[in-house]
């Protein structure tokens, strides 16, 4: 069978392929649970029982996979398919000791839970390995047409290239060089085409063409597409119809998502108030200055509130007033500082704004007066951000970049505003988890000064 026959297979085989990782990472959870923990139990389990434990195991396995993306191979680079599989068998075994805990009505040793998550680190390398090498064979790169129009596509044609093992471009080439019929015969050449910021009456003609050729087509999007992406269907008429409410969030989402920010940011309080009393001690006994660190920012409506954040560089870092940048080597970054910063401690007290309603734990990231003021100057749409409170995380910051151009990153706060839900306010709070252990979404954003702290 050819590599394009395939292409209809690839869901399942992808599926299949992490079914095999749960499944052999189940076989060594289930080793130490009949060699360790079955007897100690209470009742202890027989026959059924066994396979009702391996079920719930195999259940939390697949929905921490499905959330961090351990599913996603042949889609995500292998070190990010890698990394969300073990922050999933962590999540998971983290739960199943606590669950044998319970059952058994006593603390258990958990020795043998570090055993086996040593173990599931070398299964899930090894089968990591086997799948990618036989997808890369299975599923060659894609040879890419990419057109366009008024703005040269250097970056996009970059970030295609990052991932030589889902693309191949072969040709770049402007709409406005090229007749119709050229275009047609120069797109069946090749596996994909790629409409990169076409004007929507061009695009919608090169869309329903592919379309009727079935001819596999990616386009960048714009503002209306975020939009319409986000549109509600109405079933009144025999004329489909949709609808844009435009006004943000509505009073329901408003109240669940508040209710939501006022127990996480509770929780993490009381359970991080011993943390934060030893940050604020270390930053008090290093140079004696404040231990918060204020600054406004814009947030909902334009509101302007004081974020908090613990201080981490010298006292008077920026005397004049202006933004002065972080870079990665800053002399002006304390050395308590750098490592609240790496472990993103100094972040902690912005559950207090949280818990008082100026910010949401997942949002835009709430910008300086001064930066959106610029951006808005730059991109009028910029405004539409500020239909939601800003959030200590958001959709931006776990699937933009470094150097992600502020108008993606706009387009990114715009995809979860117009897409809300609660399951995905959950499933990006979980996602920052990972976020935290990717070096480029750390480092970069200092790089291209960035960093919330100036």
């Amino acid at each position: 069978m050819r590599p394009n026959q395939l292409e209809q297979y690839k869901r399942i085989l992808r599926f299949a392929a992490a079914m095999l990782v749960i499944l052999s990472v189940t076989l060594a959870f289930f080793f130490i649970w009949i060699r360790f923990y079955n007897l100690r139990i209470v009742f202890p389990f027989y026959y059924k029982g066994h396979w009702v434990v391996m079920v719930m195991y195999v259940i939390l396995l697949f929905i921490f996979f499905y959330i961090y993306g351990g599913l996603k191979f042949g889609y995500l680079k292998p070190t990010s398919v890698i990394l969300s599989q073990l922050i999933s068998v962590v999540c998971a075994n983290v739960l199943m000791y606590l669950e044998i805990s319970l059952l058994s009505a006593e603390l258990e040793a958990v020795l043998p839970f570090i055993y086996l998550t040593a173990a599931d680190f070398i299964i899930i390398a090894f089968w990591s390995f086997v799948i990618t090498w036989a997808f890369r064979k299975l599923f060659p790169p894609r040879k890419l047409l990419i057109i366009y129009d008024e703005y040269e596509p250097t970056r996009m044609v970059q970030k295609m290239e990052e991932r030589n093992d889902r693309y191949s471009v072969g040709e770049v080439r402007s709409i406005s060089s090229m007749t119709e019929e050229e275009f047609r015969k120069t797109a069946k050449k090749y596996d994909a085409v790629l409409i990169y910021d076409l004007h929507s009456e061009l695009r919608n003609k090169i869309l329903k063409y592919c379309y009727s050729e079935s001819i596999r087509t990616y386009s960048t999007s714009k503002i209306s597409d975020i939009l319409i992406k986000g549109a509600e269907n109405i079933d009144l008429f025999d004329t489909p119809i949709l609808l844009f409410r435009n006004f943000g969030l509505t009073f329901e989402q408003k109240f669940v998502k508040r209710l939501m920010d006022i127990i996480l940011s509770s929780i993490i309080l009381v359970v991080a108030s011993p943390v934060m009393l030893i940050v604020a001690l270390a930053i008090k006994l290093y140079d004696g200055g404040p231990i918060m660190f204020r600054q406004e920012r814009c947030t909902i409506d334009g509101k302007i509130f004081k974020i908090h954040k613990f201080r981490s560089m010298i006292v008077d870092a920026e005397k004049d007033g202006k933004s002065i940048p972080a870079t990665d080597n800053d002399p002006r970054i304390t050395p308590v500082g750098r490592i609240i910063r790496k472990t993103r401690l100094d972040e902690l007290p912005q559950m207090i704004d949280i818990l008082t309603g100026n910010m949401s734990m997942v949002g835009p990231r709430p910008e300086r007066i001064e930066h959106v003021e610029k951006y808005t100057e730059e991109i009028a749409e910029f405004e539409y951000r500020l239909k939601v409170k800003g959030g200590l995380t958001g959709y931006a910051q776990i699937y933009g970049k470094y150097n992600t151009t502020p108008y993606d990153k706009l387009k990114l706060d715009l995809m979860y505003i117009q897409n809300y839900s609660l399951l995905l306010d959950i499933r990006l709070i979980l996602m920052t988890v990972k976020i935290m252990f990717m070096k480029e979404s750390t480092e970069g954003f200092e790089k291209q000064g960035e960093k919330e702290e100036k």
